[in-house]
């Protein structure tokens, strides 16, 4: 009758063996070692702002207008050509443009930075080869093109904004 006049549904737990600390700093210590393990691989993933080159202001665009071709797969390949002109004192030996393409209210859909091929001089066909190959010299002015294996195809239609990156000489 004890019982009934103080029931308890659960007795009362018994520790029957006292249990260490040693887990307890084992689990602290992993923990403390991933937050450091996490914050050592966001700052060394961090990629500072590259500067761009000043020259890239000596480097003129313009004429730009675009053209797709068939590729022998049966895919398409968009060209944008025009006209680059280096208007500095160094001769180019490379280049590469950023073209944005945008969509009908005005947002990037696609952006891409892809390399400069000119004019091939006084090729018996109209060519286009690497700009390492075919120096623009100080002065000097000549048609340019880009190739790009992809349009998306949220694209305005209109030609894209292109703008030199990066270049070397």
């Amino acid at each position: 009758m004890a019982d009934i006049e103080n029931p308890q549904p659960f007795p009362e737990p018994t520790l029957t063996e006292e249990r260490g600390k040693g887990p307890m700093a084992i689990g602290v210590v992993v923990v403390l070692l991933a937050v450091v393990a996490v914050i050592v691989v966001t700052r060394l993933g961090q990629v500072k702002p590259q500067v761009a080159d000043p020259y890239i202001a000596k480097l003129e665009i313009g004429g730009l207008h675009m053209a797709r071709a068939e590729n022998f797969a049966g895919g398409s390949v968009t060209y944008i050509l025009g006209h680059i002109a280096n208007n500095g004192d160094k001769k180019i030996t490379g280049a590469r443009v950023r073209v944005i393409f945008k969509n009908s209210i005005g947002e990037i859909s696609q952006k891409d930075v892809v390399p400069v091929a000119v004019r091939v001089p006084n090729a018996p066909y109209e060519d286009y080869g690497p700009i390492e190959s075919f120096p623009l010299g100080a002065g000097q002015a000549r048609d340019f093109r880009v190739t790009l294996e992809f349009v998306t195809p949220d694209w305005d239609g209109q030609v894209p904004q292109v703008k030199v990156v990066s270049v070397s000489y």
